[in-house]
């Protein structure tokens, strides 16, 4: 039986299945009124883990889920990102991993979100115009200030992950991975074997799932959907995924949630293993 929960840092217990909140409109409106029920509804349906970023909508998505879920119910774990500013020559994006500017997105993380402390803290991207001391060095001191709890990275190598280890206790990794996709074994297995969670993201490959005609067929043959069948993949891949699927509708998050309970065997997954992209 394939375990629906994981604890993050060895302590902080979440169920495996998440909600990524990326893809939720944040503009006034009847779009954002419904963004607002589908963050509500996936606590409802029992999801503990809810990930966001200072980059999604600059701050908008946190102060959305605030609006929608606080005061959070006990057990619920929001997740932010900090890392990618507005400090392009022209104002445009870019990586800044400055203990400056991550100390800033973090303060600004705890208003929008109307916290004390930030459970899981990830970084966003490396920055490598800046050394990798500095960048988890801020972390860690916002860590021991009770800021932040636990320190996760995203978007990392095998080599990354490994010298940010020798620097600070790494909780989590969330690189792009999926049914489709699978560049990142590596990562995935030096985090399974270091208890680190991993959280994929791009979880059904966009849709590109249901694009492939074997993993269609499959999903006809169970009764189910593809996106149902890439996300039961990635729960029966490894103890370590927490999938983070986002939607902007209540019809697909229940879709979504309900693939913990597809049961794939080992031929089913053996014909789905079949289809990766050479890394």
């Amino acid at each position: 039986m394939t375990s629906t929960e994981f604890r993050i840092g060895g302590d902080l217990t979440v169920r495996r299945l998440g909600f990524g909140a990326m893809h939720l409109p944040t503009e006034p409106g009847t779009a954002r009124e419904s963004s607002l029920e589908v963050a509500r509804r996936a606590v409802e349906l029992g999801v503990t883990l809810i990930d966001t970023a200072h980059m999604y909508g600059w701050g908008a998505n946190e102060e959305l889920l605030a609006e929608a879920l606080h005061p959070y119910p006990d057990g619920l774990l929001v997740t932010t990102k900090v890392g990618v500013a507005r400090s392009g020559p022209a104002g445009e994006w870019k990586l800044d991993g400055r203990p400056a500017v991550l100390r800033e997105q973090v303060e600004q993380a705890l208003r929008r979100l109307r916290v004390e402390r930030i459970e899981l803290l990830q970084l966003h991207r490396l920055d490598p115009q800046t050394p990798l001391a500095d960048q988890l060095g801020a972390l860690r001191d916002l860590r021991a200030e009770g800021k932040i709890g636990r320190i996760g990275l995203s978007e990392v190598t095998v080599d990354e992950l490994d010298r940010a280890r020798q620097i600070v206790d790494i909780a989590s990794v969330q690189n792009r991975y999926n049914v489709l996709d699978r560049e990142h074994e590596p990562v995935l297995a030096a985090c399974e074997a270091a208890g680190i969670a991993f959280l994929p993201w791009r979880t059904v490959a966009w849709g590109d799932s249901g694009a492939r005609a074997e993993i269609a067929d499959l999903a006809a043959e169970l009764d189910a959907t593809p996106t149902q069948v890439a996300l039961a993949w990635l729960l029966g891949r490894s103890p370590v995924i927490l999938p983070i699927p986002g939607t902007a509708r209540i019809g697909h998050l229940e879709e979504n949630l309900a693939a913990e309970r597809l049961r794939l065997t080992a031929v089913h997954r053996d014909r789905l293993d079949r289809l990766a992209r050479p890394a």
